[in-house]
């Protein structure tokens, strides 16, 4: 173990202690990662324009999903791709989800752009700034909803004491995302460690969900991946969808079609059933299913 992992307090679980549940304000009802409810987050990799994400947060919506992904402020490997369209895009995002009755996630790469990200129920860090430990002494002290990625070359210690640092700081809704690592195979765009997500889940008292979309870059197998981390005790999926991929500016080649991401919501819900979980959805559907 790397001497520096037993600086990591506040992340552990405690034994008898009750894991951590961080809600979420959701306009079809209360969003709550690591309580019972397994939540799925859907959505775009980037915002391109008004049609764009408002007939991506339809078709999220219409599969029954809490929170619609989109990304505005984007950080790219190439200095010529599409960086995303910044503070417009979160304004455009906010839109079509308080539209469709859905709470928003979105990146953020620096402090200087938390005022346009006002009104955001999940502040994303990416995996790329996981490390990036000014970033997140200024979100500890914001105290909003923060979702890690865990990095790609991270060590489990590692992305745990990224964690540290928002505990340490103040900010306990805190909620941890497995989204693949690199390893020496070829045949995915990452790794993904679903043991990492067990292990997780033993060790820290933290909400930990699944990206399968970045794990695989590959949209076949995006849906047998999420069942399989949903059977490994992940609380909830971060999933790409798109209305037209071949057309997306961002990471279409890994994006699932809205029919796609309406059969994976479909083939969940048993499986979660399965292993005494349930899938959230929105209230009226709650409502129905009580009957």
């Amino acid at each position: 173990m790397n001497p520096a992992a037993s600086d990591a307090r506040l992340v552990l679980r405690r034994p008898g202690a009750p894991g951590t549940v961080v809600p979420l304000a959701g306009p079809r009802g209360a969003i709550a990662l690591g309580g019972r409810d397994f939540v799925v987050m859907a959505g775009p990799c980037a915002v391109e324009d008004p049609a764009q994400i408002e007939e991506s947060a339809r078709a999220v919506a219409e599969a029954g999903c809490a929170v619609l992904r989109g990304g505005a402020f984007k950080p790219r490997t190439s200095p010529y791709a599409f960086q995303g369209l910044g503070a417009d895009g979160v304004r455009l995002l906010l839109e079509a989800a308080r539209r469709n009755g859905l709470a928003a996630v979105t990146e953020v790469m620096d402090a200087a752009q938390l005022p346009a990200l006002e009104g955001v129920a999940l502040l994303q860090v990416g995996a790329r700034n996981m490390q990036n430990f000014t970033l997140l002494q200024a979100l500890a002290r914001l105290r909003r909803p923060v979702l890690l990625k865990r990095g790609p070359a991270a060590t489990v210690d590692e992305w745990l004491l990224a964690a540290e640092y928002l505990l340490a700081g103040g900010n306990d809704q805190v909620v941890l995302c497995e989204r693949g690592i690199r390893t020496f195979e070829t045949a995915t765009r990452n790794t993904l460690d679903l043991s990492s997500v067990a292990l997780v889940k033993q060790r820290t008292h933290l909400p930990v969900i699944v990206d399968p979309s970045h794990a695989s870059g590959r949209p076949e197998l995006v849906v047998p991946l999420s069942l399989a981390a949903a059977a490994a005790g992940a609380d909830g999926l971060l999933v790409e969808v798109h209305p037209r991929p071949e057309e997306a500016l961002c990471d279409g080649h890994q994006a699932l079609r809205p029919r796609e991401l309406r059969e994976l919501t479909d083939r969940l819900a048993p499986l979660l059933d399965a292993v005494g979980r349930t899938l959230w959805r929105p209230e009226p559907a709650r409502r129905r299913a009580a009957r």
